[in-house]
């Protein structure tokens, strides 16, 4: 399989998400996409030339963060799955709502294969009614939604 695996900025998640990733790189080829935030951001759970090694050692390829590079995975059909995980709040909403006003977002809604989405919040967030309404809308979309461990 050709995995598209889209990571938000929920930095405190990615040491459950690199696993993740890792395992899935052994038997599928696995496209990293990051947002604009996971590709520039350092935070103090380490910077973002750190992951973006990490993830071109695991992948085999560097992240993909420019929308001319993202641009042909829809039309082209180009992915299996596209796994958006992290997926913070505000992506999610974003999608539930079709906006597509960032690379993240555009590649997501123009990729025609299924979607899993990860969200990656707060306790208080997660449990908001707006969030579920939004995972609820993501749903009836046809997206997957993995229930994720909130904090």
């Amino acid at each position: 399989m050709t995995i598209g695996f889209a990571l938000c900025g929920s930095y405190c998640t990615y040491d459950r998400v690199f696993p993740v990733i890792e395992a899935l790189s052994k038997e599928n080829k696995v496209i990293p996409i990051l947002s604009e935030a996971a590709y520039a951001t350092d935070s103090r759970f380490g910077t973002a030339e750190h992951w973006k090694r990490k993830l071109e050692e695991i992948c085999g390829c560097p992240p993909l963060h420019l929308i001319s590079q993202v641009e042909p995975i829809g039309p082209k059909g180009l992915l299996d799955i596209l796994v958006i995980a992290p997926c913070t709040g505000n992506t999610l909403s974003k999608l539930a709502h079709g906006i597509a006003d960032d690379m993240l977002t555009t590649v997501v809604l123009a990729a025609r294969c299924p979607k899993l989405v990860s969200p990656a919040m707060n306790t208080g967030m997660l449990e908001n009614p707006i969030t579920q309404d939004n995972l609820a809308t993501l749903e009836r979309y046809g997206f997957t939604v993995i229930p994720s461990e909130s904090g």
